[in-house]
C-alpha cells in the first residue's frame, strides 16, 4: 500500500509560481509512473502530467505545457510539480498519484494510488 501526500498548495497571483510536492511512503516508489491530476469546482478530474519511473520521460496536458514542470527524486520518493506563470484557471485541487501500469498518454488508467489533494486558488 502507497501512502501519499501532497504539500505546497496554497493561494499566489495570476503571474505568479508554485511548487507542489508529493511525499510516498513506499520504499518501491522508484518502480512507479507518478502523475499529477486536478479537480476544479463542478468539474471532473483531468490530467497534468505524469513522469515515467526512472525520470527519463514525461507528458503534459497541453494546457500546462510549457508552464508546469514535473520531476522526481527516487532517493527521496517525491514527486514534484514546479507550476509558473500561472492563471486563475489553474485553481484546483491538485492530485499526486502512484501506478505500476499507468501509462504516459493523458489518461487516469492504471493510477492505484491517490493523494488527499492539496488546494491551488489563482486569483485574477
Amino acid at each position: 500500500q502507497v501512502q501519499l501526500v501532497e504539500s505546497g498548495g496554497g493561494l499566489v497571483q495570476a503571474g505568479g509560481s508554485l511548487r507542489l510536492s508529493c511525499a510516498a511512503s513506499e520504499r518501491t516508489f522508484g518502480t512507479y509512473v507518478m502523475g499529477w491530476f486536478r479537480q476544479a469546482p463542478g468539474k471532473e478530474r483531468e490530467f497534468v502530467a505524469a513522469i515515467s519511473w526512472s525520470g527519463g520521460t514525461t507528458y503534459y496536458a497541453d494546457s500546462v505545457k510549457g508552464r508546469f514542470t514535473i520531476s522526481r527524486d527516487n532517493a527521496k520518493n517525491t514527486v514534484d510539480l514546479q507550476m509558473n506563470s500561472l492563471k486563475p484557471v489553474d485553481t484546483a485541487v491538485y492530485y499526486c498519484a502512484a501506478g505500476f501500469r499507468a501509462r504516459l498518454d493523458g489518461s487516469n488508467r492504471g493510477y492505484d494510488y491517490w493523494g488527499q489533494g492539496a488546494q491551488v486558488t489563482v486569483s485574477s
